[in-house]
């Protein structure tokens, strides 16, 4: 099928890209940054945008690592995330969750903002980055704005980006020295999500003295564990991140852990359609929860390298 008719814009800078959703202030403007929502969107499921923007801009095509932080470029492309030397070293559940995303095709030409932006249920980055405690960069004509990602998802294609704003950019904070995984079922149709569950674990000392010098590897002193797929939105789940606080990560407390991933969310809000009910869903993610840690623990234990 072919859209409906539509006038194109190109922006060369980020400047440029906020005049052109200045100028188009009245009308319906949509953002392509990569396509891969958003054409098949127009082709086949109705959206009718009077404008589309497509952003050219190589400067947010950029992986920076800084001392505790790597911040990615909105126009980075999954492929070059999940290759990328210095997100595989600082943030590896970024990099691992990048593989993850599409086939080859999607991962060499969408991007990290379009993803975010589009805040599709199913779609695997916004878990990464729930569970990396990122920060989501904007710019729009008074400056910039970062917002949280835990304040950034609002619900199906509904986010934080306000009307003449872009999305420039993602900040991470490294956790390379956590147990990370990202565990995935995949939906059949569309390679997105059905469920995925990413988490970040990072342990304390072992019980007795603090060092690890035993080989005991301690308890859990911090737990992010988020959700993609069972809902409108990527969330956590603070119910298995509580559940784990100072405990060993054992499988007795994976699986204790993993039995509270329904706790945090009604019934009626886990997704239903022709491949899953809302309540296999349910079953689905504590499931993946229980894969993930089970994952990251083997990664605390140097027992399965990491992205």
């Amino acid at each position: 099928m072919f859209p409906a008719e539509f006038d194109y814009e190109r922006a060369e800078s980020v400047s440029e890209g906020l005049d052109l959703l200045e100028q188009h202030a009245d009308a319906d403007v949509e953002i392509l940054a990569g396509g891969h929502s958003l054409v098949p969107a127009m082709k086949t499921e109705g959206r009718e945008p009077d404008v589309v923007v497509d952003l050219d801009v190589p400067a947010l095509d950029a992986v920076n690592a800084l001392d505790d932080r790597t911040v990615v470029g909105a126009l980075t492309t999954y492929a070059t995330v999940a290759d990328s030397p210095a997100v595989r070293a600082t943030v590896p559940l970024v990099a691992e969750t990048a593989s993850e995303v599409g086939d080859l095709q999607i991962r060499n030409r969408g991007t990290v903002g379009g993803n975010l932006a589009e805040a599709h249920p199913g779609a695997d980055l916004p878990a990464a980055a729930l569970a990396s405690d990122a920060t989501i960069l904007l710019r729009n004509p008074d400056g910039k704005r970062e917002v949280p990602v835990t304040d950034f998802f609002r619900g199906d294609g509904e986010t934080a980006v306000e009307r003449g704003e872009l999305l420039t950019g993602v900040r991470f904070p490294h956790t390379d020295d956590a147990g990370v995984a990202y565990a995935k079922k995949t939906h059949p149709a569309t390679g997105y999500a059905m469920v995925g569950v990413a988490a970040v674990v990072e342990m304390s000392g072992d019980g007795d003295d603090g060092t690890g010098g035993d080989g005991d590897e301690g308890t859990v002193s911090s737990a992010r564990v988020a959700a993609t797929g069972a809902v409108d939105r990527a969330l956590r789940l603070p119910s298995v991140e509580d559940a784990l606080a100072g405990e060993p990560l054992d499988p007795e407390s994976i699986d204790a852990a993993a039995a509270e991933a329904r706790a945090d969310i009604d019934a009626d809000r886990l997704r239903s359609d022709s491949y899953a009910s809302g309540e296999f869903r349910g079953e689905l993610l504590e499931t993946y929860a229980a894969r993930a840690l089970e994952r990251a623990a083997e990664r605390v234990a140097g027992d399965a390298p990491t992205a």
